[in-house]
């Protein structure tokens, strides 16, 4: 924890108000926003709070240990940075400066496929486990070299994120005339006149990136039963709950409410990330004991960026440590492993 940060922020809330005013409108409501009405972006906030958490007493909760693991790499704790695009927008050196953050934060970073920054750059940054969202934004041949980079620079894994074929209505950006990839300067794909390689995605493609990449392969944006059940059919290894933070399909299901049965259908047979509205240490108590082995959480990442770059992010990822901490245990938990569906109850 730098000097700066520790003194200086001491709730996430106080982080993400300093985030909002440093950072500029039009900037704030594309980190901020969700899709048309956002009603899913509401929705992952009000079915995470109608979960309670039961208090059990009497436990002995002098050490707890929040260590886990994800395909196989060590974690020190269960919360991974989500992969975000436009970090530019927040911090001027973007990804990398959210890969120091990350690192000093002893955190899982997921790289977005949207990143403004080589993937190298990006991998030499951050000094803990880095994993990659792929998007396809470009034709087989250039995402087969763009893994071939990935999987040079070290990174462990890699998931497709499946739910941007189309790309959400965020009336927020709309609203305001803002284009995000005008405001990053982002140049056109010269691999192809055709920008609409996402749109033709298939499970086919899920196929060809298992056969491509050597690393294990997750896909990002599951949210049926039938789809993660076909994935893991498949051999996939990661199940990625996520609803992209309600910024892509609206008045579809929470993802803290999708969870459960999907963890069912998985049965063990891929790990389970989750995302969408996890941003305190109850959340992450909730997402655990419904299944998730690691949540995501990118706004609240992203608000520590934007109030103090690395420091910030570093300082984000602390506070959220020591939530969890403290609601494991005042909940009588001690392991993560002992983070089960007993523990919530839905109080309507």
């Amino acid at each position: 924890m730098s000097q700066l940060s520790g003194p200086r922020f001491v709730t996430l809330p106080e982080i993400r108000e300093a985030a909002l005013r440093s950072t500029p409108r039009d900037a704030w409501n594309f980190g901020d926003g969700g899709a048309e009405t956002e009603t899913t972006l509401r929705r992952n906030r009000a079915h995470l709070d109608r979960l309670a958490i039961a208090q059990n007493v009497l436990v002995d909760v002098r050490e707890i240990d929040l260590r886990t693991s994800l395909l196989g790499v060590p974690l020190s704790w269960p919360v991974a940075v989500a992969p975000m695009g436009g970090l530019v927008l927040f911090h001027r050196e973007g990804d990398v400066e959210m890969a120091r953050g990350a690192g000093q934060g002893d955190t899982l970073q997921w790289l977005s496929g949207a990143t403004g920054w080589p993937v190298e750059d990006v991998a030499k940054a951050g000094a803990g486990p880095q994993m990659f969202q792929l998007y396809a934004h470009g034709d087989r041949g250039w995402m087969g070299e763009l893994l071939a980079r990935v999987e040079a620079s070290g990174y462990r894994a890699v998931a497709l994120t499946a739910d941007v074929q189309l790309y959400g209505r965020r009336e927020r950006d709309i609203l305001n005339r803002f284009t995000p990839r005008e405001a990053m300067k982002i140049a056109p794909n010269p691999r192809g006149p055709d920008p609409h390689y996402q749109a033709r995605l298939t499970w086919g493609d899920v196929e060809w990136l298992m056969k491509t990449t050597r690393l294990p392969v997750g896909i990002k944006g599951l949210m049926t039963v039938a789809d993660a059940r076909r994935a893991v059919e498949m051999g996939v290894r990661l199940v990625w709950v996520s609803n992209h933070g309600g910024r892509q399909l609206d008045h579809t299901q929470s993802t803290v409410d999708a969870l459960p049965p999907i963890v069912d259908a998985v049965a063990g047979r891929a790990e389970i990330v989750v995302d969408g509205g996890f941003n305190r240490g109850t959340d992450v108590v909730k997402a655990l004991a419904r299944g998730a082995r690691v949540v995501a959480c990118g706004r609240t990442m992203l608000w520590g960026l934007a109030a103090d770059g690395a420091a910030g992010v570093a300082r984000v990822c602390e506070i959220l440590r020591e939530e969890l901490q403290t609601t494991m245990g005042l909940c009588g938990r001690t392991r993560i492993a002992d983070l089960t569906p007993d523990l919530i109850t839905r109080v309507d």
